[in-house]
């Protein structure tokens, strides 16, 4: 395999490796069994409808092996968007090879100069010290925010 990496914007025909992707990082990140057929709904959907967002995904010799997901959050404080990052997956034979950080530097040259984002957020798992040190070693750090939630979607699974 050689070392030809392609970053791009996810199409519709990414969307069943995107569905895997995603149910693979819940079990890995929370043991979390999502239902497939929602992540595969959820997928579609966001790459239908642009407005909710979009997934970059890292090719390696025409084979997906990463991604992450960006959605925006307007913010009334600074007239302007932060863009969260979600979603984030790299299979594990390609982790420790900056996948990540190729992904993240793509997404920051889209918006260099685009003069509506404040900022980038994302949120990790409390004990992923693996993701934390990437992300603190992109200039990223954690805020003085804690994050609550009031999940509403009693059918899917806990």
């Amino acid at each position: 395999m050689s070392d030809k990496m392609t970053i791009r914007i996810a199409e519709e025909r990414d969307i069943p490796i995107i569905t895997e992707f995603n149910c693979l990082m819940a079990w890995e990140t929370e043991e979390k069994a999502l239902d497939a057929a929602t992540a595969l709904a959820g997928a579609r959907a966001i790459i239908e409808d642009p407005a909710r967002g979009f997934y970059l995904v890292a090719e390696l010799d025409g084979e997906m092996i990463g991604q992450l997901m960006v959605t925006k959050e307007w913010s009334d404080w600074r007239n302007k968007f932060f863009l969260w990052i979600q979603s984030v997956y790299v299979r594990p034979e390609f982790r420790g090879r900056k996948i990540f950080s190729r992904l993240f530097h793509y997404l920051l040259q889209m918006f260099k100069e685009n003069g509506e984002v404040a900022g980038f957020r994302l949120y990790v798992e409390r004990n992923n010290t693996g993701a934390k040190a990437v992300y603190e070693a992109l200039g990223m750090s954690k805020t003085i925010y804690d994050l609550y939630e009031l999940a509403t979607d009693y059918d899917s699974p806990a």
